[in-house]
């Protein structure tokens, strides 16, 4: 692919600013948000003398990390991962338009999202109320968390696929495989009081589908994934202060919070439907630091002599 030479740092921002408001419709927050992070890049290749001020084509891997590095020192590992995101995005969007012939962002590895035990219940004991938004919300939440499922997998969840007396559900995963996973107490309560407020949204639904989905819109029609997203980063701010948060960070939270529990990794390979184990283990280095607590309390060796 032959990329588009000339195009400035400013220029590419900009485009893609426009790309947001008329194509995708993205709420003014939004196109602000994405407006804010990406200027930040750009104010860090003025400040470094970098020609992709003047070329978008010479931005490398190496000025992004530079730049996410500087950040790092005063932000939090989830806006460090939402500044990542946003790079990504409008670099993919750069490359499909040809403006670039590749997409060095795809090289970042963006911080993991971590969630304590107290924080992941925050943010889903913030869902509460009688009426029907709270309860799928809540029921939402749970089985994000309870269950690690794919933000997919929820939205495609049917109710033929409940098992509510045998504490399960069948989920259609990643190339089509299909798996059970377990439903925790909570979550079966939480499902349990949304299936009876349910019917109030089906009741003038003209979708077909919806007669079938567990979730639905307040508009009577499948829950979609950027609904579900929007919910996650809501219930984030509100109950953990994380308005970042995503619903992949609360699949990832429930592998990791099982892991530290004693949780056998090939079981919470099973779980989550990764296709190969080593998926799996990128969660335990998280779990590192838990060990590393359990071994300085309780290995005779860790501890200095007095």
């Amino acid at each position: 692919m032959v990329a588009v030479e000339g195009v400035t740092l400013d220029e590419a921002i900009a485009g893609f600013g426009r790309y947001l408001e008329s194509e995708r419709r993205a709420s003014v927050r939004t196109v602000e948000a994405y407006g804010d992070d990406l200027k930040g890049l750009l104010a860090f290749a003025r400040s470094r003398g970098s020609s992709a001020v003047e070329d978008v084509g010479a931005v490398d891997v190496y000025l992004l990390r530079g730049w996410l590095g500087t950040l790092a020192r005063k932000h939090a590992p989830s806006s460090i991962q939402r500044k990542v995101s946003a790079v990504r995005t409008w670099m993919r969007w750069l490359r499909r338009r040809r403006v670039i012939a590749t997409c060095p962002a795809d090289e970042l590895a963006a911080p993991k999202v971590r969630l304590s035990v107290d924080a992941a219940r925050q943010v889903v004991e913030a869902a509460s109320g009688d009426t029907p938004k709270a309860l799928r919300d809540r029921a939402v939440l749970e089985l994000l968390y309870g269950s690690g499922l794919r933000v997919s997998e929820l939205c495609g969840l049917d109710l033929d696929e409940l098992d509510l007396a045998g504490r399960s559900a069948r989920v259609l995963g990643k190339g089509n495989k299909e798996r059970v996973v377990p439903l925790g107490g909570r979550c079966l309560e939480a499902l349990s009081r949304w299936l009876e407020a349910r019917p109030q949204w089906l009741r003038e639904s003209r979708h077909p589908d919806a007669a079938r989905a567990v979730f639905l819109t307040v508009r009577g029609r499948r829950l979609y994934m950027r609904a579900v997203e929007q919910l996650v980063q809501d219930y984030g701010a509100l109950g953990a202060g994380r308005a970042d948060l995503h619903p992949h960070a609360l699949r990832h939270t429930c592998a990791t919070h099982m892991l530290d529990g004693g949780a056998d990794l090939r079981a919470i390979q099973e779980m989550l439907g990764h296709a190969s184990l080593s998926t799996t283990q990128r969660y335990t280095h998280v779990s590192m630091e838990h060990l590393m607590r359990v071994y300085d309390a309780a290995h005779p060796m860790a501890r200095a002599k007095k």
